[in-house]
């Protein structure tokens, strides 16, 4: 089925009572390289796949927030606040990620995301995400374990974005993880 995709997922060299644990994640979508970083890189990008709104500006320490309710109160609309860290140009991308707002010891903080591009042909493009900087015990655990979710349901729309279409905020689409 076209509009299902298996993510790659590894919860990589975890230890649950360590702080060097890290998200790994990869997909293949079937699109260039140049269009899978735009799709990541601009607010237009982002909302086909990501979220309906944005505000990005893609230079080191500029903004890039991910605004799942951008119609709601500052602090409530999504991942906010966060910076690019790092710009390598169709390659690699690097930016702070905050948490939800129902965990708010670990939203006040920041994870760091790096996300690589690699060209497997002219039309297809796998897509590396590995989220590190955790922290360990209470809130964090609970945050490590969703987002070990949620980046694969972001990578199953990025792929769907390419394979089928944009993304419909008014009917996102629905379980595209693959079940084996």
């Amino acid at each position: 089925m076209i509009g299902t995709v298996s993510i790659v997922a590894a919860l990589a060299f975890v230890v649950p009572d360590t702080a060097d644990r890290a998200i790994h994640l990869e997909v293949t979508v079937p699109a260039g390289v140049e269009q899978v970083w735009r799709a990541w890189t601009t607010s237009e990008g982002i909302a086909k796949w990501f979220a309906p709104g944005s505000h990005i500006e893609l230079l080191v320490l500029g903004p890039y927030e991910i605004l799942f309710n951008p119609e709601a109160a500052p602090g409530s609309r999504g991942a906010e606040d966060n910076l690019i860290l790092a710009i390598q140009p169709m390659q690699m991308f690097s930016f702070t990620w905050d948490a939800p707002p129902n965990l708010p010891e670990v939203r006040r903080q920041r994870t760091s995301v790096v996300v690589r591009f690699y060209a497997v042909s002219p039309v297809e493009t796998r897509v590396t995400l590995v989220q590190t900087g955790w922290g360990v015990g209470g809130e964090w655990d609970e945050a490590f374990r969703y987002f070990g979710q949620a980046w694969q349901v972001v990578l199953a729309r990025l792929r769907y974005r390419f394979a089928v279409g944009p993304v419909d905020w008014a009917d996102p689409p629905q379980d595209l993880l693959a079940r084996d």
